[in-house]
């Protein structure tokens, strides 16, 4: 670990190492950023001094489980919906915490707009996330009785043309 960790008041400490012991790795890297960046401590440093506290954590911590993808869930959170789903859509993320991952949602109608139903990370005991969103999404789409869209199954792709787009660009005006 960097010398940055010694720096930190024993009250940060104990704050980020709590964070940390719950899996809540942004309130931990917001702790020790805000803490140390008027010493010059950059974002990229701050994480890994947080990486570093979940090394030095291991099996203490409570890791959050992922979000569930079997077709029973997801159905269900689209079932509790305000709006009617019009398609189910899968899109790439990304942040320098978690790095790529895709994000399930449900596209509506009625009032138009869109809800999450579920985040899928790379997890080193798992599937790729593209290809597990992937299999959830269409599972949930077909269930749903409505299309499934998702740009760019294989590569990570952000600005990738989301299904209202496509759709508004094939009805024409």
């Amino acid at each position: 670990m960097s010398g940055w960790w010694d720096y930190l008041e024993e009250r940060t400490r104990r704050e980020v190492d709590a964070d940390v012991l719950r899996d809540r790795r942004l309130s931990a890297l917001r702790s020790v950023w805000k803490a140390l960046r008027p010493l010059g401590l950059g974002l990229w440093e701050a994480e890994r001094v947080v990486h570093a506290r979940y090394e030095a954590l291991g099996d203490r911590v409570q890791r959050t489980p992922p979000d569930p993808l079997d077709l029973p869930a997801l159905a269900s959170r689209a079932e509790a919906l305000p709006g009617r789903v019009a398609a189910v859509e899968a899109l790439w993320d990304g942040d320098t915490v978690h790095d790529w991952f895709v994000l399930l949602v449900a596209v509506l109608d009625a009032p138009e707009g869109e809800a999450h139903l579920a985040t899928v990370l790379h997890r080193s005991d798992g599937p790729p996330p593209g290809p597990a969103a992937a299999e959830a999404g269409q599972a949930l789409a077909d269930h749903l009785g409505v299309p499934f869209h998702f740009a760019s199954p294989d590569t990570p792709d952000d600005e990738a043309p989301r299904w209202r787009e496509i759709r508004r660009l094939t009805e024409g005006p």
